[in-house]
């Protein structure tokens, strides 16, 4: 599965159990630093932690300031250079300078709000955590912030005081069809953050030999999407095709709020695909929302190549590019 920084449900986990704990947060960067905006480290009131704000070459004295600030019952905003030195070590070219907010569980940061934060990450509900560092004030926004989210992005905003945690849930890729493009196109996925889910009910397609550790579904598509479940950060891709294959997936995903939909076929069979959504009482704006052709058009020759260009599109469309 996609790595998804656990820091929230850590914090309340510890405070829940021990009574104290620490959230500490890279809140700005400037040159070559180890860890990007947003990056978290939970520090227990025992001492221990989990996560990471600098790749280790500032730990330390995160974890002792962290300690204080939880005996105080106040945050703190941490400022360190890091050196070209360190930085090597962590496998940078070059030092930086780092930013850090420490805010202790309870006191500072609410049980109340740190739980609703952890149970719209539960519920893949994208949220945006703001905190204005001069007055103190905090907030879960749903509504705000849509570039900032769009582009996995947090940071403070134009006043420099108010800081936005993005806080998006993993990003999924379904993919309908397990031939030879799907073959290459996972594993591609994987590694640019996505959660791969093939789906295919010819077994003889969806042999676990041809996709090595992947999570596969046998069920017809519109079923298997349902037991998926289909949201704001997943891509669906279809690849077989068959119109009784990719259909139902097409439909589901066509009726729900993905960011993404993609169907290989030419032109016309693309013009065809139309035609049938059309009569299954779709819309010419819903229907605009599927690419096809699928990808990019840089030429792609071949599955690994027409994988590339997929996945190119796919990240253009998710970040908001034309």
């Amino acid at each position: 599965m996609q790595r998804f920084d656990n820091g929230p449900e850590t914090a309340l986990d510890w405070y829940r159990n021990s009574g104290s704990a620490a959230l500490a947060t890279v809140v700005e960067t400037w040159g070559s630093a180890p860890r990007r905006v947003g990056a978290q480290l939970v520090i227990g009131g025992d001492g221990r932690i989990e996560g990471s704000v600098s790749g280790g070459c500032v730990e330390g004295a995160v974890i002792v300031e962290a300690l204080e600030a939880i005996e105080e019952g106040t945050s703190r905003l941490l400022e360190y250079g890091v050196s070209d030195e360190d930085a090597f070590a962590v496998g940078l070219a070059c030092g930086g300078t780092i930013r850090i907010l420490v805010e202790p569980v309870g006191p500072v940061l609410s049980e109340v709000m740190l739980a609703e934060l952890v149970a719209m990450r539960a519920a893949r509900i994208p949220i945006a955590y703001e905190v204005n560092l001069k007055s103190g004030r905090r907030a879960l926004r749903r509504t705000r912030h849509a570039g900032r989210m769009r582009q996995d992005r947090s940071g403070f905003e134009e006043d420099g005081k108010t800081f936005v945690g993005v806080h998006n849930p993993p990003l999924r890729l379904i993919v309908v069809g397990a031939v030879h493009i799907a073959q290459a196109l996972v594993p591609m996925a994987r590694i640019a953050g996505y959660d791969p889910m093939i789906i295919d009910p010819r077994e003889a397609f969806a042999a676990s030999e041809r996709f090595p550790g992947e999570m596969i579904l046998t069920d017809w598509p519109d079923e298997a999407v349902a037991e998926i479940g289909l949201d704001t950060r997943t891509a669906l891709v279809l690849l077989t095709h068959d119109p009784k294959l990719d259909d139902p997936a097409l439909e589901a995903a066509l009726r729900a709020d993905v960011f993404y939909i993609g169907a290989l076929g030419s032109t016309r069979t693309h013009a065809k695909r139309v035609a049938r959504m059309q009569e299954a009482g779709f819309t010419e704006e819903q229907i605009a929302c599927i690419h096809g052709p699928v990808g990019l058009d840089i030429g792609a020759a071949d599955p690994s190549e027409i994988a590339v260009a997929i996945l190119a599109e796919m990240t253009a469309v998710l970040r908001g590019k034309a």
